[in-house]
């Protein structure tokens, strides 16, 4: 089992990180020229390992979108019922980062994120995937991020057939989620290091202090621990139990420097204006999305307890 990122992946997050070290005008349109938009299309095992990469450093840089659902989920979804006339009008614009999707799946995703921007709305159900219309959306912690209750519409394709298939599209944007939180975790440890290093204080930058050293340590602890639960999920993405260790693992690395990068920055960080905000608040609305952690432990220990 790989715990890290083959050496094409790696090739692939460089060329990625590379493209958006300045905010790029259309991100879906760049996305789209970079194939990060196909990567599930069609899906592959191997899709998972690159989705990962693609979503780190979408997280890194604290790309706004539904991410997950477009470029993960939903595209999964229309590739397992591609017979029907919407999988077929709407799968190539996906693909090709022409349009935006998201997704409602209660009760892993109850909400959706970008409803009222989105061209594909869909909602899944345990063997049936309809259509959707947004509600009224609001704005949720994060201010990128405006989410809406969805209504069924029409039926996309409904049958025992699509359990599975819903399973793997729902794990795989937990996992492209997690990667996210990864991303945001580490953007959010360098920015620390950065001021900790030009923040002078009682005749010295204050990264000389132990305290400050210990607690940057503490995060890049968490991170790194993190990752390798990242990459066994990406290659074992159909199980529930490691799916959602990865996703409590990365939700608390990024929980952690969140915090550190709050305390190190001091009363700066908590100005909206400040760049670390996007990265904190991304990092605490992706936590609770895609399933709370409390219910990625129950689903952990209920796949332990069929083991006993």
């Amino acid at each position: 089992m790989r715990l890290r990122p083959s050496p094409e992946h790696a090739e692939f997050g460089a060329v990625l990180h590379a493209a958006l070290a300045s905010p790029p005008p259309d991100p879906w349109k760049l996305l789209g020229s970079l194939g990060v938009t196909g990567l599930a299309v069609p899906f592959q095992p191997a899709s998972a390992g690159a989705l990962v990469v693609a979503a780190e450093e979408l997280g890194h840089h604290a790309v706004p979108g539904p991410l997950a659902a477009s470029i993960a989920a939903v595209p999964v979804l229309l590739s397992g019922c591609e017979d029907s006339p919407f999988a077929r009008e709407w799968l190539p614009e996906l693909a090709a980062g022409r349009v935006v999707a998201t997704l409602a799946a209660p009760p892993w995703l109850p909400v959706a994120d970008g409803a009222d921007t989105a061209r594909i709305v869909l909602l899944a159900g345990f063997d049936s995937i309809r259509s959707g219309r947004g509600g009224p959306s609001y704005e949720s912690m994060d201010s990128s991020r405006r989410i809406a209750s969805i209504s069924p519409g029409g039926v996309v394709a409904e049958g025992p057939a699509l359990v599975p298939v819903i399973e793997r599209a729902l794990n795989l944007g937990m996992l492209v989620c997690a990667a996210q939180l990864l991303g945001l975790g580490r953007a959010m440890l360098e920015m620390s290091v950065e001021h900790a290093r030009s923040r002078t204080q009682f005749g010295g930058p204050i990264g000389r202090f132990q305290a400050v050293q210990h607690r940057l340590a503490d995060v890049a602890v968490g991170l790194e621990f993190a990752r390798p639960l990242l990459y066994a999920a990406a290659a074992t993405f159909d199980s529930g139990r490691d799916v959602s260790a990865a996703k409590v693992a990365c939700g608390e690395a990024a929980h952690r420097a969140a915090r550190a990068a709050l305390q190190i920055h001091g009363a700066a960080g908590y100005a909206w204006e400040h760049r670390l905000r996007p990265f904190l608040t991304k990092a605490r609305a992706l936590e609770l999305s895609w399933g709370t952690p409390a219910r990625h432990r129950a689903r952990i220990m209920a796949e332990l307890e069929k083991d006993l």
